[in-house]
């Protein structure tokens, strides 16, 4: 449903869509309500207060600290197709004029792994929140550690745990919105620690793989198993929020806890 060729075809209902009442309804299947994964400039596009977005460490890209073979081809492959330098956008912006931080994972880059860069730059992110006071909000997507780059990459995970602590301690606000898919060492780290933690309808949550957790318990798990619902049921997530209520819940609560505007 993301080809930009040919008629747009729903892969959960099957319904054909037409592409312009696609876009206006931010992705979202207007037929069964399925929520399409978006890039981080379309989730920026729908999310931040037009022109208000700065961004942080854009030009930081990975290294091969492993020396992964054709692993900076696949790099450079993928930043030139996504249009980004990593996994992961952080920078400054408004939402209805309310002043934050906000970081976007963008699951085209290889499934928003979680590498050395990534932890670095949401980790600067909670650092700047920190010392300026300022909410942090993330959208998480991500398949896990990546893989590329060994230790490295789950070193990330204490890394970006131990930034949502000091900013949690310092009294700031972290929101978090789980979107399609949240998984693995993300889900295991910063992705589970917001103080408020919003779930798109549909979006698989959880940490290791349906089929692993099967054949290591021995047991049939329920079909909802890590969907949204699944785990806001259980407690793991606050609130399902469609996309189109996205905007407004998130002003809504950064106005409920004395966020301010920027000052102009």
């Amino acid at each position: 449903m993301d080809s930009h060729d040919g008629p747009l075809i729903c892969p959960q209902c099957n319904s054909t869509l037409d592409r312009a009442e696609f876009e206006r309804n931010q992705w979202v299947c207007g037929v069964c309500g399925r929520h399409s994964r978006l890039g981080c400039q379309q989730r920026l596009s729908i999310s931040a207060d037009e022109g208000s977005f700065t961004e942080f460490d854009g030009a930081m890209s990975s290294k091969n600290p492993i020396g992964f073979p054709g692993y900076e081809t696949k790099l450079g492959r993928l930043q030139e197709d996504c249009g980004v330098r990593e996994a992961v956008i952080t920078g400054l912006c408004r939402i209805q004029g309310y002043a934050l931080v906000i970081g976007i994972m963008d699951s085209r880059f290889m499934m928003a792994s979680m590498g050395s860069v990534v932890g670095e730059k949401i980790t600067r992110a909670f650092e700047y929140g920190t010392e300026r006071g300022l909410p942090v909000l993330l959208f998480t997507a991500s398949g896990g550690a990546r893989m590329q780059e060994g230790i490295f990459s789950l070193m990330q995970m204490a890394k970006t745990a131990g930034a949502a602590a000091r900013h949690n301690q310092a009294g700031r606000l972290y929101i978090t919105v789980l979107t399609d898919p949240t998984t693995g060492g993300v889900t295991a780290s910063f992705a589970s620690l917001g103080d408020i933690i919003i779930a798109e309808p549909g979006a698989l949550v959880g940490f290791a793989g349906k089929r692993v957790i099967q054949d290591t318990i021995g047991q049939t798990l329920p079909e909802q198993f890590q969907t949204a619902e699944f785990v806001h049921k259980h407690g793991f997530a606050d609130i399902i929020a469609p996309r189109h209520t996205l905007r407004d819940l998130i002003a809504r609560i950064l106005r409920i806890h004395g966020c301010l505007p920027e000052l102009s």
